[in-house]
């Protein structure tokens, strides 16, 4: 580990439940960052499934659904996870009026699912706030979702009786290398804007926070990706220096919930 790493904490709080089964199937391609095309049936058998979502070696088998599209909810490269053959789960859409019918919502990596739903981390955030999971943020009984500051929407706006005011904004973290969380994975230009608005935040006096929800277990520390994008490097850096907290925790992602 590097001296200015972040140091991961496992998120434990009530999170994200799913409503409805997953559907299992095979990643073929993706044509644009927001859509995939896969084939609905298993890339292998499922083999014998733990109570983590880690899967026991299983044997092979073709999948023999028809191909469909669907829509990918991360804007992010993906490139180490969505690699055709792999096992992919999707979501059915609720809303006819949608051109895809499916969401991927997670994919299976050598046995260990990782979600890659980013609106996810925003519920798990929100579960742990309304819950009270977060120990530093009990003191905030309001809380504000999309709140306006400066040229930005921010994820959260926490209030309370004699503390000052906190401006929240989550990141949803994939990309996983040597035990290494690390974000981006593409070049973000809001990203370093949100940063930029936090410190604002924190100069006049509100406590801002920016919180990196690590959609996959398997991480111990997080560093940002200078190599994929230096300017967010050096905007959290400065947001740092600033006054702005960070925070960053791992999720346990089953087939179930994270």
């Amino acid at each position: 580990m590097r001296r200015e790493d972040i140091l991961m904490l496992p998120c434990t709080a009530p999170g994200f439940v799913r409503g409805k089964p997953l559907l299992e199937a095979t990643f073929l391609s993706r044509p644009n960052r927001f859509l995939a095309i896969v084939r609905l049936g298993s890339s292998r058998d499922m083999g014998d499934r733990t109570e983590s979502g880690r899967v026991t070696e299983g044997r092979e088998s073709e999948g023999d659904g028809p191909e469909v599209e669907a829509h990918v909810a991360d804007p992010g490269r993906l490139k180490e996870l969505l690699i055709p053959g792999r096992r992919v789960y999707l979501a059915p859409a609720g809303a006819r009026s949608r051109k895809t019918a499916y969401d991927l919502v997670l994919v299976d990596t050598d046995g260990r699912l990782v979600s890659l739903d980013s609106r996810v981390p925003n519920e798990v955030v929100y579960e742990g706030l309304r819950t009270r999971f977060f120990d530093g943020l009990a003191g905030y009984p309001e809380i504000t979702r999309e709140a306006r500051y400066g040229n930005s929407r921010l994820d959260f706006r926490l209030s309370g009786r004699s503390l000052p005011d906190c401006f929240i904004e989550v990141k949803s973290v994939t990309l996983v290398r040597d035990e290494r969380a690390l974000f981006p994975d593409a070049p973000t230009a809001r990203g370093a804007r949100h940063l930029r608005e936090l410190a604002g935040a924190a100069a006049e006096g509100f406590r801002a926070l920016v919180a990196f929800i690590v959609q996959r277990q398997d991480a111990r520390c997080f560093s940002p990706n200078d190599e994929i994008d230096p300017e967010f490097g050096r905007a959290l850096r400065d947001a740092v220096r600033g006054g702005v907290e960070i925070w960053a925790y791992t999720c346990r992602v089953t087939l179930d919930a994270v």
